[in-house]
């Protein structure tokens, strides 16, 4: 009878620590952390909206968001409350094909604005050159409305609070404007590898 030694089974391989931020543990759950409730938005009255100092406003319904080129991205993601996340699977619209022919004027900032009241503000220069999505799906299925569905801001760089969950649109503008979380003591910026979680880090 072959004899299996414990230390062979289940044995994960061992995580890159060049891929994890100070202070950061590894988890293979995805928490559920939310600061209301939520919600629940009929997709035919679902609109996304690109507006603020551009040219002129820009809207999609879902069905047209659906028709736009869709990236799938490997990436992982870090939380505020120290989980991180390796090799997550997501699909979705990148910001630059949404800013497409769009004329930004001076825009400097955005501010993203969701369902539910919650606003985000990320310099515009994070969401271009291929650095942020409007995730519509994640390891291979439609977005859960508990993780943001059916549409989520992706900005895998930063700290997660600033992939905005329920996300409805980007106002852009010249100058800087502190969301929901940054109003309430969080990182103007959020950089996971700075360790900036609060205002002061």
């Amino acid at each position: 009878m072959a004899v299996i030694s414990r230390g062979f089974r289940s044995r994960r391989p061992p995580v890159d620590p060049s891929r994890v931020p100070p202070g950061q543990y590894v988890t293979n759950d995805f928490p559920v952390l939310s600061a209301g409730p939520t919600p629940h938005t009929p997709l035919d009255k679902w609109t996304f909206t690109i507006r603020g100092t551009v040219g002129a406003p820009k809207s999609w319904t879902w069905e047209e968001l659906a028709q736009l080129p869709h990236e799938d991205v490997t990436v992982d993601i870090h939380c505020v409350t120290k989980w991180t996340k390796l090799d997550t699977m997501w699909s979705g619209v990148a910001i630059d094909t949404l800013l497409s022919g769009i004329d930004i004027g001076k825009s400097r900032y955005v501010t993203a604005f969701c369902d539910g009241g919650y606003t985000t503000n990320v310099p515009l220069a994070d969401l271009t050159n291929g650095q942020a999505w409007i995730a519509v799906g994640y390891d291979g299925a439609p977005l859960h409305p508990e993780h943001g569905g059916p549409a989520r801001l992706l900005v895998p760089h930063l700290y997660f609070w600033k992939s905005a969950k329920w996300v409805r649109g980007l106002e852009l503008r010249e100058h800087d404007v502190p969301g929901f979380w940054e109003v309430n003591g969080y990182h103007d910026y959020g950089d996971p590898w700075k360790e900036q979680r609060y205002q002061g880090d």
